[in-house]
């Protein structure tokens, strides 16, 4: 993987932080390492997700595995207080090799960005003790739904979600989850659905998720406006079209991703 729709910029750095702390309510409840002693981490980033698994499993080491050198270094800055339980890995997941092998798997936000997301679960599996769990969390974008209707907004989305294609990513893999799982000799799998829905009966909550909304989509403009997909004219009225539909009183705000568990 060459191309990343959202960059690497200490901008996007942060988001990737804060978004981990926003989603965090929705992502882990189906999250279970219990019992777990050693996990790889596929994807890992700036370690956003690193420190919520860090603190939710006190006992746990982790292994953040990432194409990213410039995001890996984010990483060790931001989890210095944890040195001693996190491993850092400059690799290509889909090239991955490490000598020791690891009884618990996490993936989240990663497969959406790789161009072949089999070879990516195979290369995994070769890494993982016989039993060991895994548990994958990615996007379905075509599941995206607002009222009012926002023509602005949907034109940037179709072009953020080309962009991420022409990347050689999948902005609906998540829809793919249990075969990719499938296929790659994974056992005992199973899938879930999580997200929002949300309108003005719960005003707070609604703003919030659009805001953060908007904050994801404008992480995408500085490579649609490189690539020439888009102009900064687009990127204005994508957020003016967000914010217009913020304060509609018939406001609907829905989209899905998609969680899967499995075991080797």
């Amino acid at each position: 993987m060459e191309k990343y729709l959202h960059g690497f910029n200490s901008e996007e750095q942060q988001r990737l932080i804060d978004q981990a702390g926003f989603l965090a309510p929705l992502i882990y409840p189906t999250v279970d390492f219990t019992g777990c002693e050693h996990l790889l981490e596929v994807g890992s980033g700036v370690g956003a997700q690193t420190r919520v698994l860090l603190d939710r499993y006190p006992k746990l080491r982790i292994t953040s595995v990432d194409f990213s050198e410039a995001q890996l270094n984010k990483a060790r800055e931001n989890l210095k207080d944890f040195a001693d339980r996190v491993t850092f890995v400059h690799q290509d997941v889909t090239q991955l090799r490490l000598e020791e092998k690891f009884d618990s798997a996490f993936v989240c936000w990663a497969l959406e960005h790789i161009p072949n997301p089999l070879l990516a679960l195979l290369k995994m599996k070769d890494c993982l003790l016989s039993g060991a769990k895994i548990h994958i969390t990615e996007v379905f974008n075509s599941t995206f739904y607002c009222n009012p209707d926002c023509p602005d907004h949907a034109y940037y989305y179709r072009k953020y979600n080309e962009q991420q294609a022409t990347y050689g990513g999948n902005p609906d893999v998540g829809a793919q989850l249990g075969k990719l799982l499938f296929q790659a000799g994974y056992q005992n799998i199973s899938l879930s659905r999580n997200g929002f829905h949300l309108d003005q009966s719960q005003p707070s909550a609604l703003r919030r998720a659009i805001e953060f909304w908007k904050i994801l989509m404008k992480s995408g403009a500085p490579e649609l406006l490189a690539s020439g997909s888009i102009s900064q004219k687009d990127v204005d009225l994508m957020e003016i079209d967000l914010d217009r539909m913020s304060g509609d009183e018939n406001a609907v705000f829905f989209y899905q991703f998609v969680q899967a568990k499995a075991t080797t």
